[in-house]
Parts: structure tokens; C-alpha cells; sequence
């Protein structure tokens, strides 16, 4: 059967973790609640080993298969963390914490991991060892890079790493999955700019930062369309503009203006490092103001290497019939990509159907994707290391 009928079984009762994780949404580096159900459901499962703390948060459980011959161990993980974003659904379980939703997936993505860590447990048809990665602070918070820091991949011996996410547009329980960029890289900025305050009825006697700023945003734009070549996907995006000033007739001192930029060539960010200084700068000084940029790496490119996709792929035809091999790279970043910049691996799609988009509030995991998902991590381990 593509999908195990054991995984089958336990579908009404990781749909219970799930949306009970989706109802009590932690972010990033807070996720004790969700670290806590995590981890006693590991111990419940059985499992060699459960340690929590691990980069903070997180939580890694063991499975040792009946046989360890082949001496390979693989790590699988999931993220747990929310998002800061108030959930726009009627859904029973919708989050009971205001301004806070898992819109992303990571409460299946969660659940999914605990049901293959269920199965594994109990059936343990496998020559070698299963690493479960439950991963704090995807959003954002660099908790990939948190726990490797805390010497996950030595202590642990991890060989080869996968992991999943949900995609919306994808029919449910589709895999997709390609050789080399998945997903780009993801960096973000912060550009200050400062002008002098006034009076909004005498903008002569001041210099208008919200004017100033405009024209930065408007410079910005021209990074992607006349400074990179066009052959290289890259995405400049300002997403925030503030100032110190929240009233009706006041120019304000200071706005800042904040962004976050996209690509796969690692050779584009020392390109877009240098035009946002210059135009941010050049742009302010025209108007008499000042800004300072401020440029934070965040995630590489989420890179699969060519064998591992391979076998991610092949695992996927088993279990669904179908995988989609040559979708094109999307541009949101994973920082997933720090685990496979340490080791061999792949990260993959799972089909979420005809869904809200990612990171929108009125998003909502599929559940008829889990017996799929699970079934992946599953017979991943159990093709990987087959017993003799």
C-alpha cells in the first residue's frame, strides 16, 4: 500500500496534535509548550533517546532500528514555531493567542514527524538510526543555525538530513521535489533614514523624511531591473515603513524602512549589499537628508544534493504515484538550508491542496496531507535502510 495502513490508523489521533498545536501558537524561541508535547510524546512513543533544550527550544528524539549494520543515520525534521499574525478563520480550533497563528504549516509539519516517530517506534523495520529534528525558530530566528551551534549533527552522527514543507497550488499528498535550488536564499535590511522634524503646515523649515523615503523605495526597485543581470532571479522587497511620528501633522525626524531580499547566486548579494547603500545615501543626500543601511544575511539557497533528491523522489513515487521533479525554485527562503550547508540531504513540497496562501491569515494546514507525509519519513528510513 503507498500509504501505511498503521499510519492510516493513527490519522484521527496526529489530526488531534495538530490542531491542538495550531490552537496554541508559540514564536520563535518560545515554543515551550509545543517542545513539552513534543518531547512527551517521545517518551510515550518509546524512543532511545529524548533530549529538549537543544538550540534553546528545540527537541531531538531516537529510534535505533532492530538491526545496525549499515551504521547510517539519517535526520528528519520539522519546524514548530508560528507566526506573528492575527488568524482570520472560524475554525474550532483556530489560535486562542491574539496577533499569533501557525499560517505556515509548521503545527502539520509537527504532527506529521510525531506520527512517523510513532510508527518508527513500534515497528523499528529498519538496519540503522532515525535522528527526529523538532526545530525551534524557523521564522526568522536562525533556529537551525541555534542547534546545530549546539553540536546536533556531531553528537547525534547525523549522515544525511530531510525535511518537508506544505505548498499550497500542489494537489494533496503530491510530492515535488528537484536536484540542486529549492528554495533562494533570504536576507533582510533595515535602511534609516533621518531628516530634520517640523510642522506639517511649514515643510520648508523641515526636511521631509516620509518625502526622502519615498524616493528611497522608488530607487530601491531599480536594483532588480538595472543592476543584476536578468537572468538571475532576485526579488528586492520593502515591506515596513515607520516613523517616530503617529499623528496628522507632523514631519517626522526619522523613518525606517524595511525589507528583505531574495536569490539563489551568492555572487548578487555583495551586488545589492552595494546598491542599497549607494542609492539609500545618494537618494537622502539630494533631499538634504542622511541614511544608513543596515544589511543582515539570513538564510543561503536551500540547496538539495543530486542524490538525496533523487532518493526523496523515489520515496515519493512510492508512496503517492506521482512526483513532480521539474517544478521551477520558489523564491522564499528555509533556513533548512543551514542544516543541508552542513550536510548531505533534500528538502521537499507535500501537496496542501487548493489553500490560502502561506503566511496568510486565513491559511489552514490541510490534514488529508498527513497519512502521505508521514508515510514519506517512514518508508524514507525503511528504503534507505532496509533490513537484510
Amino acid at each position: 500500500m503507498p500509504i501505511k495502513n498503521r499510519l492510516s490508523e493513527l490519522h484521527t489521533e496526529i489530526v488531534g496534535w495538530r490542531r491542538d498545536i495550531h490552537a496554541h501558537p508559540e514564536l520563535r524561541f518560545e515554543e515551550h509548550r509545543t517542545a513539552n508535547l513534543v518531547a512527551e510524546q517521545l517518551r510515550e512513543f518509546g524512543c532511545d533517546e529524548v533530549v529538549t533544550e537543544v538550540g534553546r527550544t528545540g527537541v531531538v528524539g531516537v529510534i535505533r532500528g532492530h538491526q545496525n549494520t549499515t551504521g547510517i543515520t539519517i535526520g528528519f525534521r520539522a519546524d514548530m514555531d508560528a507566526l506573528p499574525l492575527q488568524e482570520m478563520t472560524d475554525l474550532p480550533h483556530a489560535s486562542i493567542h491574539p496577533g499569533k497563528m501557525h499560517a505556515c504549516g509548521h503545527d502539520g509539519h509537527t504532527a506529521i514527524l510525531l506520527g512517523s516517530a510513532k510508527y518508527l517506534a513500534e515497528t523499528r523495520n529498519f538496519d540503522g538510526t532515525v535522528v527526529l529534528i523538532f526545530q525551534p525558530a524557523e521564522e526568522g530566528g536562525g533556529g537551525a543555525k541555534a542547534m546545530i551551534a549546539d553540536g546536533m549533527m556531531d553528537r547525534w552522527n547525523i549522515q544525511e538530513v530531510y525535511g518537508m514543507h506544505n505548498w499550497p497550488g500542489i494537489p494533496v499528498g503530491q510530492f515535488a521535489v528537484r536536484e540542486g535550488a529549492q528554495m533562494a536564499a533570504a536576507d533582510f535590511f533595515e535602511i534609516k533614514v533621518t531628516g530634520r522634524g517640523g510642522h506639517a503646515a511649514l515643510p520648508h523649515q523641515a526636511v521631509d523624511t516620509t518625502l526622502v523615503a519615498s524616493h528611497v523605495v522608488v530607487a530601491v526597485q531599480s536594483i532588480v531591473s538595472r543592476n543584476v543581470d536578468p537572468l538571475k532571479a532576485l526579488v528586492v522587497s520593502i515591506c515596513g515603513m515607520r516613523s517616530d511620528s503617529d499623528t496628522f501633522n507632523v514631519i517626522p525626524e526619522e523613518i525606517i524602512l524595511r525589507g528583505t531580499v531574495r536569490y539563489f547566486d551568492p555572487l548578487v548579494q555583495t551586488q545589492i549589499i552595494n546598491r542599497l547603500k549607494v542609492l539609500a545615501e545618494n537618494t537622502a543626500n539630494a533631499f538634504g537628508a542622511s541614511a544608513e543601511v543596515a544589511y543582515m544575511p539570513c538564510v543561503p539557497p536551500t540547496i538539495n544534493s543530486p542524490e538525496a533528491a533523487a532518493r526523496a523522489a523515489e520515496v515519493a513515487l512510492i508512496i503517492s504515484g506521482s512526483v513532480i521533479r521539474d517544478q521551477d525554485p520558489v523564491m522564499p527562503g528555509e533556513d533548512f538550508a543551514d542544516m543541508l550547508a552542513e550536510r548531505p540531504g533534500a528538502f521537499l513540497f507535500i501537496g496542501n491542496g487548493d489553500s490560502a496562501a502561506l503566511h496568510n491569515p486565513a491559511y489552514e494546514f490541510n490534514d488529508d496531507a498527513i497519512p502521505a507525509g508521514c508515510s514519506w519519513f517512514a518508508e524514507m528510513a525503511e528504503s534507505r535502510m532496509p533490513m537484510a
